[in-house]
């Protein structure tokens, strides 16, 4: 697993645990959005783990 793929689990997990404890309000889906674009960017840059 590659610290990228660490960052963007962290940061899902995150995501979840504010919606379910409600905590930051908005600050919670700018945690998925970021997740989200560091997914894409993985898979458009093709990016393996070595």
């Amino acid at each position: 697993m590659s610290p990228l793929d660490l960052i963007i689990v962290i940061l899902i997990l995150s995501w979840a645990g504010g919606l379910t404890f409600h905590v930051a309000g908005s600050l919670i889906h700018l945690l998925l959005v970021i997740a989200l674009v560091s997914l894409v960017y993985r898979i458009v840059t093709g990016r393996r783990a070595v």
